[in-house]
């Protein structure tokens, strides 16, 4: 079994889990009051990345670097979001630069699904 399918309910599980809290931060940023503009920003992230995972968990037989992307997805979401959220609930992030860490893992996410174009499956 490869890495890519064993990774897949991973995948589906973080894509439920970011889609649920996307939402739920979108009506905090909306209702919540204080500093909005975190709980929006975690939300859009959580947004944007839960469908990338379930596309990766969907085509993982068709994209080597599957695996590798989403881990970084789920990772850079987990610091990302995690920091804004423990900054507007708690008063401070979760550790310096975990939100800029989180952001360039997100980004480096991506990139390993551009390069799945160059490392493609044979069929």
């Amino acid at each position: 079994m490869s890495l890519n399918a064993r990774l897949e309910p991973v995948l589906y599980l973080f894509a439920g889990l970011f889609g649920v809290a996307g939402v739920a931060l979108a009506a905090l940023a909306a209702h919540g009051g204080g500093e909005a503009n975190l709980a929006a920003s975690a939300s859009a992230m959580c947004l944007a990345h839960a469908p990338a995972l379930l596309a990766l968990a969907l085509g993982n037989a068709r994209l080597r670097t599957a695996w590798l992307a989403g881990l970084l997805m789920i990772v850079g979401t987990l610091l990302f979001a995690g920091d804004l959220v423990t900054l507007r609930f708690a008063g401070s992030g979760l550790f310096p630069y975990a939100a800029p860490t989180g952001g360039w893992a997100m980004m480096l996410g991506w990139l390993a699904v551009a390069a799945g174009a160059v490392f493609r499956v044979k069929a």
